[in-house]
């Protein structure tokens, strides 16, 4: 089966299965697997070529809707009568975990999707029985976007992501998945952790002095205690099972005391 990815998350799916060799086009932001780097780059996820996608002629292209904007593609896929399927689009983790038996069906690994999904469950329960070991979680501010200021709140999968690393959003009583708000409602939360994440933002372009010359920055405990952290991006905001991997990264950082020690690189499902 030919296949298309046309958003990153997607293609990590895909590999999880153990399907990138059936992969013949990802779009631009697509850059995991290592060996998905030399395949055709269909264009930005919210701007994908479609010229390019039907002269590749795949079997099954895998959408989604993540990201307000991407039903352009869909309008498209529809025009054109090229095959399709929309990745649904997980706000928890055991949401992104369906979503492996939703492309296992999809593509008809289903055996292979179940295998996945079980091991998936198992971390996520071994990492619950971590968290209870916590006798007192850190209160996180998890930065999206810089100006506005964008966090997560109760609606996103890092609310839940950081109490299974035996922390707490700050931003957990906004029921919204994303919250706009400003730098003085984030300094008067006074945060233990500070976790950089600018969505589509490579780790080694995000500048931390952008929050360091904000007014109050030197009274927040997190910044006192040295416990502001810039993080891959990829492993925190993208809804596929490498969110495990930011969870367990996560997990060290906070109680290094009680979580096992995560060595960058590592894939707790491969």
């Amino acid at each position: 089966m030919k296949l298309i990815s046309i958003c990153p998350s997607n293609t990590e799916l895909i590999a999880y299965l153990g399907l990138t060799t059936s992969l013949i086009g990802v779009d631009n932001y697509s850059d995991w697997p290592e060996e998905i780097k030399q395949l055709p780059k269909l264009g930005p996820d919210l701007e994908i070529d479609m010229d390019k996608v039907e002269k590749l002629h795949p079997d099954m292209v895998l959408a989604s809707l993540s990201v307000p904007g991407m039903d352009r593609n869909i309008m498209e896929l529809e025009k054109r009568n090229i095959p399709y399927v929309i990745v649904p689009n997980p706000q928890t983790l055991q949401e992104v975990g369906d979503c492996l038996l939703f492309v296992g069906k999809a593509t008809k690994t289903e055996d292979k999707a179940k295998q996945v999904y079980e091991k998936f469950l198992g971390i996520l329960e071994y990492f619950h029985s971590l968290s209870n070991q916590v006798d007192t979680s850190k209160t996180l501010y998890w930065e999206w976007w810089a100006k506005p200021i964008f966090t997560p709140g109760a609606g996103s999968w890092l609310t839940e992501l950081s109490k299974l690393a035996g922390g707490r959003n700050i931003f957990e009583d906004r029921v919204e998945s994303s919250v706009q708000t400003d730098w003085e409602d984030v300094r008067l939360r006074n945060p233990d952790v500070i976790c950089v994440v600018w969505v589509g933002v490579q780790k080694n372009k995000v500048n931390p002095q952008v929050i360091l010359k904000r007014p109050g920055w030197e009274d927040i405990k997190a910044i006192q205690n040295n416990q502001l952290y810039i993080l891959d991006e990829p492993l925190f905001c993208r809804p596929s099972p490498r969110l495990l991997n930011g969870m367990a990264k996560m997990g060290y950082l906070l109680h290094p005391e009680i979580y096992p020690k995560y060595h960058d690189g590592n894939d707790l499902l491969l």
